[in-house]
């Protein structure tokens, strides 16, 4: 590559983002672009195979880690706006397809392009502040899959606190599960419940107007249970805050 190209990036929306919010999707692709970036979104990719994964079904697992390696074979990196589904193909997929002698080494190399996107953002482009102003006090919480498996904690905060207006109010347990852990709040509803309980009353607590995170499942969760608590706390995906695009009601509320 040349210095005067722009490399390629894959744009992997998770399911999540495709089915529930999908402008967290188009803010993650602004913010790449504005990284000196070419975006794609192929068409070939549906899940990264994480629930089967966690469920115990391999043989689902591989065949959609498979699809997604020949969907995202061609680019430079891929890029995820998600900390859990990115964890699923850096950590995850050279394990699972260890022993498949036509995909074990493209495991390899897709993981080793694959990306969280302030991870890319802070980690592989450089950039060191996004301009743009978001006039609210926020409070941030860091997903499980993202800060333990990825490293991602200054990132997110080293980008936000170049947006104007915006103060950050720091949870007292930043690091503390939200419950979601996907297929976890399902196999063991009451202890989800509990921890995103008292999630939303620490939040709450921070006297902040809106939640944000990286990861659209935990954000869905604290919203659902902020909502129901009767609180006016607000949930956005932090790209959204980084590329400007706010207009939309937060995540939970009716458009």
């Amino acid at each position: 590559m040349t210095p005067t190209e722009r490399p390629t990036v894959g744009l992997f929306a998770t399911c999540l983002v495709d089915l529930f919010r999908p402008s967290v999707g188009f803010a993650a692709a602004k913010l790449i672009e504005d990284a000196g970036c070419a975006v794609e979104v192929p068409k070939g990719q549906t899940c990264c195979g994480q629930p089967a994964y966690n469920s115990g079904d391999r043989a689902t697992a591989q065949r959609l880690a498979r699809q997604t390696i020949d969907a995202f074979a061609r680019y430079d990196y891929v890029v995820l706006p998600s900390g859990s589904c990115a964890g699923m193909i850096r950590i995850h997929y050279p394990d699972l397809l260890a022993d498949d002698p036509l995909y074990a080494e493209r495991a390899k190399e897709l993981a080793a392009k694959t990306h969280e996107l302030v991870s890319f953002l802070v980690d592989v482009r450089k950039v060191d502040a996004i301009k743009g102003r978001f006039g609210e006090t926020v409070t941030y919480h860091d997903s499980c899959s993202g800060l333990r498996e990825l490293g991602i904690k200054a990132q997110p905060r080293r980008l936000l606190a170049g947006i104007e207006g915006l103060e950050l109010k720091e949870l007292s347990g930043p690091e503390e599960c939200c419950g979601f852990g996907g297929t976890f709040c399902v196999k063991y509803p009451e202890i989800s419940e509990r921890l995103v309980d008292d999630k939303a009353i620490d939040i709450e607590a921070t006297g902040a107007a809106t939640v944000l995170a990286g990861d659209l499942g935990c954000l869905m969760n604290m919203a659902g249970r902020l909502k129901r608590r009767g609180s006016a706390v607000k949930a956005r995906h932090v790209a959204e805050v980084l590329a400007g695009q706010t207009d939309r009601p937060a995540i939970g509320e009716k458009d």
